[in-house]
């Protein structure tokens, strides 16, 4: 069953994979919520912690478990890089030239990235309209 205590397994397993090197400076909570055709995922500051928020729509099986995964190391990502996290900023921009994409990639998440480019453009749409309803 997909629910917050399993987005949290997810994480910690995504955490141990790609960011084994990586100190944790704060709490990190994850949680489903919101349910947006164009966020998949976000992270924000809330007080001291860091908190996920991963689209409630992707509790649904027809989203795959892949596109839950790429989109926790996409926010996991922005925390690397100083985004809504105590550590240091190391671009001024979020996005700016790729620069999730590209650590992503360098980290060993590339195929997983693909998959899931691929899935948002093809098939996204259409499970959006079979989960609302």
């Amino acid at each position: 069953m997909r629910d917050d205590i399993w987005l949290k397994e997810k994480l910690e397993n995504i955490w141990g994979l790609l960011f084994p090197e990586v100190i944790r400076e704060n709490n990190i909570n994850v949680k489903f919520r919101g349910r947006g055709k164009c966020r998949f995922g976000c992270i924000k500051l809330k007080g001291k912690d860091s908190v996920i928020e991963i689209n409630s729509l992707f509790k649904n099986e027809l989203v795959p478990e892949y596109v839950i995964d790429t989109t926790l190391a996409h926010e996991l990502v922005h925390y690397v890089h100083g985004f809504s996290s105590p550590l240091p900023k190391k671009y001024r921009h979020p996005h700016k030239g790729g620069v999730v994409d590209k650590e992503l990639i360098k980290r060993g998440f590339g195929d997983s990235l693909k998959l899931e480019k691929v899935w948002a453009k093809k098939d996204w749409e259409k499970v959006f309209g079979l989960i609302k309803t």
